[in-house]
Protein backbone atom coordinates (compact mmCIF):
# COMPACT_ATOMS: atom_id res chain seq x y z
CA UNK A 1 0.00 0.00 0.00
CA UNK A 2 2.93 2.23 1.25
CA UNK A 3 4.66 1.63 -2.83
CA UNK A 4 1.35 2.53 -4.13
CA UNK A 5 0.74 5.52 -2.50
CA UNK A 6 4.47 6.38 -2.80
CA UNK A 7 4.01 6.18 -7.02
CA UNK A 8 0.73 8.01 -6.67
CA UNK A 9 2.77 11.21 -5.25
CA UNK A 10 5.34 10.71 -7.72
CA UNK A 11 2.71 10.60 -10.77
CA UNK A 12 0.76 13.71 -8.84
CA UNK A 13 4.26 15.54 -9.01
CA UNK A 14 4.77 14.74 -12.46
CA UNK A 15 1.82 16.03 -13.70
CA UNK A 16 2.22 19.39 -11.82
CA UNK A 17 5.67 20.35 -13.02
CA UNK A 18 4.06 19.26 -16.61
CA UNK A 19 1.45 21.67 -16.42
CA UNK A 20 3.74 24.49 -14.63
CA UNK A 21 6.04 23.91 -17.46
CA UNK A 22 3.50 24.02 -20.03
CA UNK A 23 2.49 27.12 -18.27
CA UNK A 24 5.61 29.18 -18.67
CA UNK A 25 6.12 27.66 -22.34
CA UNK A 26 2.69 29.09 -23.15
CA UNK A 27 3.61 32.32 -21.63
CA UNK A 28 7.12 32.80 -23.14
CA UNK A 29 4.96 31.62 -26.74
CA UNK A 30 2.37 34.56 -25.85
CA UNK A 31 5.45 37.30 -24.85
CA UNK A 32 7.30 36.35 -28.25
CA UNK A 33 3.88 36.55 -30.06
CA UNK A 34 3.62 39.97 -28.85
CA UNK A 35 6.78 41.29 -29.02
CA UNK A 36 7.48 40.20 -32.48
CA UNK A 37 4.46 40.20 -34.44
CA UNK A 38 1.72 42.53 -32.44
CA UNK A 39 3.37 45.40 -30.71
CA UNK A 40 5.64 46.95 -33.47
CA UNK A 41 2.99 47.24 -35.58
CA UNK A 42 0.36 48.72 -33.09
CA UNK A 43 -2.42 45.60 -33.89
CA UNK A 44 -4.97 45.31 -31.14
CA UNK A 45 -6.31 41.88 -30.29
CA UNK A 46 -8.27 42.66 -27.39
CA UNK A 47 -7.27 41.88 -23.74
CA UNK A 48 -5.05 43.41 -21.25
CA UNK A 49 -1.89 43.64 -23.84
CA UNK A 50 -4.05 45.43 -26.35
CA UNK A 51 -4.96 47.93 -24.18
CA UNK A 52 -1.41 47.63 -23.57
CA UNK A 53 -0.73 49.03 -26.78
CA UNK A 54 -3.51 51.84 -27.13
CA UNK A 55 -1.90 53.26 -23.62
CA UNK A 56 1.83 52.86 -24.72
CA UNK A 57 1.26 54.97 -27.87
CA UNK A 58 -0.30 57.93 -25.33
CA UNK A 59 2.82 56.98 -22.82
CA UNK A 60 5.68 55.63 -24.66
CA UNK A 61 7.85 55.30 -22.03
CA UNK A 62 6.11 52.76 -20.21
CA UNK A 63 6.19 49.36 -22.11
CA UNK A 64 3.54 47.48 -22.68
CA UNK A 65 4.16 44.69 -20.21
CA UNK A 66 4.26 47.35 -17.37
CA UNK A 67 0.71 48.52 -18.27
CA UNK A 68 0.07 44.78 -18.53
CA UNK A 69 0.97 44.59 -14.53
CA UNK A 70 -0.89 48.29 -14.09
CA UNK A 71 -3.84 47.04 -15.35
CA UNK A 72 -3.67 42.74 -14.19
CA UNK A 73 -2.72 43.37 -10.58
CA UNK A 74 -5.87 45.28 -9.52
CA UNK A 75 -7.78 42.93 -11.62
CA UNK A 76 -6.30 39.69 -9.76
CA UNK A 77 -6.94 41.63 -6.54
CA UNK A 78 -10.32 42.19 -7.40
CA UNK A 79 -10.66 38.38 -8.13
CA UNK A 80 -9.14 36.92 -5.50
CA UNK A 81 -11.35 38.91 -3.47
CA UNK A 82 -14.60 37.89 -5.00
CA UNK A 83 -13.90 33.82 -6.11
CA UNK A 84 -11.61 33.11 -3.42
CA UNK A 85 -10.27 29.42 -4.42
CA UNK A 86 -12.50 29.39 -7.34
CA UNK A 87 -9.60 31.92 -9.03
CA UNK A 88 -6.96 29.69 -9.53
CA UNK A 89 -2.88 29.97 -8.11
CA UNK A 90 -2.08 29.47 -11.28
CA UNK A 91 -3.72 31.96 -13.17
CA UNK A 92 -1.96 34.18 -10.73
CA UNK A 93 1.12 32.53 -11.46
CA UNK A 94 0.81 32.90 -15.21
CA UNK A 95 -0.66 36.91 -15.01
CA UNK A 96 2.84 37.58 -13.03
CA UNK A 97 5.20 35.99 -15.32
CA UNK A 98 3.78 37.02 -19.08
CA UNK A 99 4.21 40.49 -18.56
CA UNK A 100 7.95 40.32 -17.13
CA UNK A 101 8.85 37.92 -20.00
CA UNK A 102 7.63 40.84 -22.66
CA UNK A 103 9.36 43.65 -20.83
CA UNK A 104 12.80 41.40 -20.78
CA UNK A 105 12.43 40.16 -24.23
CA UNK A 106 11.40 44.04 -25.49
CA UNK A 107 15.18 45.04 -23.95
CA UNK A 108 16.71 42.64 -25.54
CA UNK A 109 15.38 42.96 -28.93
CA UNK A 110 15.55 46.83 -29.66
CA UNK A 111 19.08 48.30 -30.15
CA UNK A 112 18.20 51.77 -28.26
CA UNK A 113 15.85 53.19 -25.74
CA UNK A 114 14.53 55.35 -28.29
CA UNK A 115 13.42 51.92 -30.68
CA UNK A 116 12.34 50.35 -27.50
CA UNK A 117 9.53 53.20 -26.60
CA UNK A 118 8.99 53.92 -30.51
CA UNK A 119 8.38 50.11 -30.78
CA UNK A 120 10.06 50.67 -34.18
CA UNK A 121 9.44 47.24 -36.58
CA UNK A 122 12.50 48.68 -38.35
CA UNK A 123 15.62 48.12 -35.53
CA UNK A 124 13.51 44.94 -34.24
CA UNK A 125 16.25 42.34 -33.96
CA UNK A 126 18.11 44.44 -36.72
CA UNK A 127 15.26 45.08 -39.31
CA UNK A 128 15.96 41.04 -40.20
CA UNK A 129 11.94 40.36 -39.67
CA UNK A 130 10.26 43.68 -40.39
CA UNK A 131 6.93 43.04 -41.51
CA UNK A 132 5.22 46.31 -41.92
CA UNK A 133 4.67 45.42 -45.48
CA UNK A 134 2.85 42.54 -44.86
CA UNK A 135 0.54 42.89 -42.32
CA UNK A 136 -1.62 40.54 -42.75
CA UNK A 137 1.25 37.87 -42.29
CA UNK A 138 1.77 39.27 -38.99
CA UNK A 139 -1.56 38.81 -37.83
CA UNK A 140 -1.86 35.03 -38.94
CA UNK A 141 1.56 34.72 -37.22
CA UNK A 142 1.07 36.74 -34.17
CA UNK A 143 -2.52 35.28 -33.67
CA UNK A 144 -1.35 31.65 -34.19
CA UNK A 145 1.60 32.16 -31.72
CA UNK A 146 -0.40 33.76 -29.33
CA UNK A 147 -3.32 31.31 -29.76
CA UNK A 148 -1.13 28.43 -28.85
CA UNK A 149 0.76 29.98 -25.77
CA UNK A 150 -2.97 31.03 -24.07
CA UNK A 151 -3.63 27.35 -25.53
CA UNK A 152 -1.16 26.01 -23.56
CA UNK A 153 -2.25 27.54 -20.38
CA UNK A 154 -5.91 26.88 -20.70
CA UNK A 155 -4.99 23.23 -21.04
CA UNK A 156 -2.90 23.44 -17.78
CA UNK A 157 -5.94 24.81 -15.80
CA UNK A 158 -4.88 28.53 -15.89
CA UNK A 159 -5.71 31.48 -17.86
CA UNK A 160 -3.54 35.16 -17.70
CA UNK A 161 -5.83 37.23 -16.41
CA UNK A 162 -6.95 40.16 -17.77
CA UNK A 163 -10.11 40.59 -19.71
CA UNK A 164 -11.45 36.92 -18.39
CA UNK A 165 -11.52 38.68 -15.00
CA UNK A 166 -13.77 41.67 -16.52
CA UNK A 167 -15.92 38.73 -18.37
CA UNK A 168 -16.14 36.46 -15.20
CA UNK A 169 -17.60 39.32 -13.03
CA UNK A 170 -19.90 40.47 -15.68
CA UNK A 171 -21.28 37.02 -15.97
CA UNK A 172 -21.34 37.02 -12.24
CA UNK A 173 -23.30 40.19 -11.16
CA UNK A 174 -24.75 41.06 -14.83
CA UNK A 175 -25.82 37.26 -15.73
CA UNK A 176 -23.88 38.09 -18.83
CA UNK A 177 -22.66 34.72 -20.96
CA UNK A 178 -19.09 34.48 -20.44
CA UNK A 179 -18.19 34.24 -23.90
CA UNK A 180 -20.46 37.50 -24.43
CA UNK A 181 -18.80 39.13 -21.83
CA UNK A 182 -15.26 38.15 -23.20
CA UNK A 183 -16.21 39.72 -26.67
CA UNK A 184 -17.70 42.94 -25.00
CA UNK A 185 -14.39 43.55 -22.96
CA UNK A 186 -12.42 42.70 -26.67
CA UNK A 187 -14.54 45.03 -28.17
CA UNK A 188 -13.80 48.16 -26.04
CA UNK A 189 -10.06 47.50 -26.79
CA UNK A 190 -10.20 47.46 -30.14
CA UNK A 191 -12.50 50.56 -30.15
CA UNK A 192 -9.75 52.37 -28.06
CA UNK A 193 -7.00 51.19 -30.44
CA UNK A 194 -9.24 52.39 -33.03
CA UNK A 195 -9.92 55.77 -31.43
CA UNK A 196 -6.31 56.08 -30.21
CA UNK A 197 -4.13 54.33 -32.72
CA UNK A 198 -6.73 54.56 -36.16
CA UNK A 199 -8.02 58.26 -36.07
CA UNK A 200 -5.33 59.74 -33.98
CA UNK A 201 -6.77 61.49 -30.58
CA UNK A 202 -4.40 61.96 -27.63
CA UNK A 203 -1.21 61.55 -30.79
CA UNK A 204 0.34 64.08 -32.89
CA UNK A 205 -1.69 62.27 -35.82
CA UNK A 206 -2.92 59.12 -37.12
CA UNK A 207 -0.85 57.31 -39.54
CA UNK A 208 -2.45 57.16 -43.47
CA UNK A 209 -4.78 54.27 -43.13
CA UNK A 210 -4.27 53.56 -39.32
CA UNK A 211 -7.69 52.57 -38.91
CA UNK A 212 -7.16 49.46 -40.92
CA UNK A 213 -5.26 48.26 -38.15
CA UNK A 214 -8.29 47.79 -36.20
CA UNK A 215 -9.35 45.32 -38.81
CA UNK A 216 -6.50 43.85 -39.16
CA UNK A 217 -6.65 43.29 -35.63
CA UNK A 218 -10.02 41.31 -35.60
CA UNK A 219 -8.33 38.82 -37.90
CA UNK A 220 -5.77 38.47 -35.74
CA UNK A 221 -8.64 37.75 -32.72
CA UNK A 222 -9.98 35.33 -34.94
CA UNK A 223 -7.16 33.14 -35.67
CA UNK A 224 -5.90 33.83 -31.98
CA UNK A 225 -9.56 32.15 -31.15
CA UNK A 226 -9.38 29.51 -33.82
CA UNK A 227 -5.77 28.09 -32.55
CA UNK A 228 -6.59 28.04 -28.86
CA UNK A 229 -9.58 26.24 -29.76
CA UNK A 230 -7.44 23.47 -31.64
CA UNK A 231 -4.57 23.11 -28.78
CA UNK A 232 -7.47 22.68 -26.04
CA UNK A 233 -9.72 20.53 -27.84
CA UNK A 234 -7.39 18.71 -30.37
CA UNK A 235 -7.50 18.22 -34.14
CA UNK A 236 -10.20 15.73 -33.69
CA UNK A 237 -9.06 13.06 -35.67
CA UNK A 238 -11.62 10.92 -34.26
CA UNK A 239 -15.18 10.78 -35.88
CA UNK A 240 -18.32 9.85 -33.96
CA UNK A 241 -20.98 7.85 -36.08
CA UNK A 242 -24.62 7.32 -35.53
CA UNK A 243 -26.18 4.49 -37.83
CA UNK A 244 -29.53 4.19 -37.95
CA UNK A 245 -31.63 1.26 -39.47
CA UNK A 246 -34.81 -0.86 -39.76
CA UNK A 247 -33.43 -3.83 -38.28
CA UNK A 248 -30.38 -5.37 -36.76
CA UNK A 249 -27.88 -5.79 -39.80
CA UNK A 250 -25.47 -8.95 -38.34
CA UNK A 251 -23.17 -8.21 -41.59
CA UNK A 252 -22.44 -4.42 -40.89
CA UNK A 253 -21.75 -6.15 -37.18
CA UNK A 254 -19.56 -8.73 -37.86
CA UNK A 255 -17.48 -6.06 -39.91
CA UNK A 256 -16.96 -3.67 -37.34
CA UNK A 257 -16.11 -5.94 -34.53
CA UNK A 258 -14.28 -8.42 -36.81
CA UNK A 259 -12.47 -6.25 -39.57
CA UNK A 260 -12.42 -3.13 -37.99
CA UNK A 261 -11.35 -5.13 -34.34
CA UNK A 262 -13.70 -2.14 -33.10
CA UNK A 263 -16.57 -2.17 -30.26
CA UNK A 264 -19.70 -0.27 -30.69
CA UNK A 265 -23.37 0.45 -28.79
CA UNK A 266 -26.44 -0.70 -30.26
CA UNK A 267 -29.45 2.10 -29.28
CA UNK A 268 -33.04 1.53 -29.52
CA UNK A 269 -35.14 4.29 -31.26
CA UNK A 270 -38.37 4.77 -33.42
CA UNK A 271 -38.92 7.09 -36.56
CA UNK A 272 -40.53 10.59 -35.25
CA UNK A 273 -42.90 10.78 -38.42
CA UNK A 274 -43.45 6.76 -39.04
CA UNK A 275 -43.04 5.96 -35.38
CA UNK A 276 -41.56 2.32 -36.35
CA UNK A 277 -38.95 0.86 -34.13
CA UNK A 278 -35.25 1.44 -35.37
CA UNK A 279 -31.69 0.14 -33.91
CA UNK A 280 -29.16 2.77 -33.82
CA UNK A 281 -25.32 2.04 -34.01
CA UNK A 282 -23.21 4.39 -32.00
CA UNK A 283 -19.40 3.71 -33.40
CA UNK A 284 -16.30 5.84 -32.48
CA UNK A 285 -13.65 5.63 -35.58
CA UNK A 286 -10.60 7.16 -36.99
CA UNK A 287 -10.85 9.56 -39.50
CA UNK A 288 -9.62 7.63 -41.99
CA UNK A 289 -11.82 4.64 -41.06
CA UNK A 290 -15.17 6.43 -41.96
CA UNK A 291 -14.71 5.88 -45.82
CA UNK A 292 -14.41 2.13 -44.85
CA UNK A 293 -17.71 2.09 -42.68
CA UNK A 294 -19.70 4.46 -45.49
CA UNK A 295 -18.39 1.65 -48.33
CA UNK A 296 -19.34 -1.08 -46.03
CA UNK A 297 -22.58 0.49 -45.51
CA UNK A 298 -23.39 0.80 -49.31
CA UNK A 299 -22.60 -2.53 -50.07
CA UNK A 300 -25.12 -3.85 -47.55
CA UNK A 301 -27.97 -1.51 -46.99
CA UNK A 302 -27.50 2.01 -48.99
CA UNK A 303 -31.07 3.00 -47.62
CA UNK A 304 -29.45 3.18 -43.66
CA UNK A 305 -28.81 6.93 -42.33
CA UNK A 306 -25.65 7.63 -41.45
CA UNK A 307 -24.44 10.75 -39.51
CA UNK A 308 -20.86 11.66 -39.09
CA UNK A 309 -19.86 14.26 -36.75
CA UNK A 310 -16.31 15.28 -34.78
CA UNK A 311 -15.21 13.86 -31.31
CA UNK A 312 -13.05 15.83 -29.84
CA UNK A 313 -12.27 13.57 -26.82
CA UNK A 314 -12.30 10.07 -26.82
CA UNK A 315 -11.12 8.23 -23.66
CA UNK A 316 -11.19 4.03 -23.05
CA UNK A 317 -10.29 1.32 -24.19
CA UNK A 318 -8.74 1.45 -27.84
CA UNK A 319 -8.44 5.61 -27.26
CA UNK A 320 -6.59 8.11 -24.86
CA UNK A 321 -6.42 7.24 -21.54
CA UNK A 322 -8.47 8.96 -19.03
CA UNK A 323 -6.20 12.27 -17.39
CA UNK A 324 -5.21 12.11 -14.12
CA UNK A 325 -7.63 13.52 -11.25
CA UNK A 326 -5.50 16.11 -10.32
CA UNK A 327 -5.16 17.13 -14.35
CA UNK A 328 -8.85 17.95 -14.10
CA UNK A 329 -8.93 20.16 -10.86
CA UNK A 330 -8.39 23.92 -11.32
CA UNK A 331 -5.89 24.67 -8.69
Amino acid sequence: MAGKTSIKAQLTDWVWWREMTMIVVGCAMCAVGFVFFINPYNIVPGGVYGMGIVLHNLFPSIQVGTFGYMMDIPLLTIAIILFGKKFGGRTLFAAIITPGLMNILSAAVYPTEEALQALDASQLMGGVIDLSDHLMLTCILGGTIIGAGLGLVVRSNATTGGTDIVAMMLNRYLQIPFSRSVLMADTCVVMAGLVVIGFGIGLDGADAGGWLLSLYSLICIFVCSRVIDYVIDGASYDKLLFIIGNTHSEPLRQYIIGDMERGGTYIKASGMYSKDEKEMIFLVVSRREVAQVQRKIREINPTVFLVVTDAYDTYGEGFKPFPEKDAMLNN
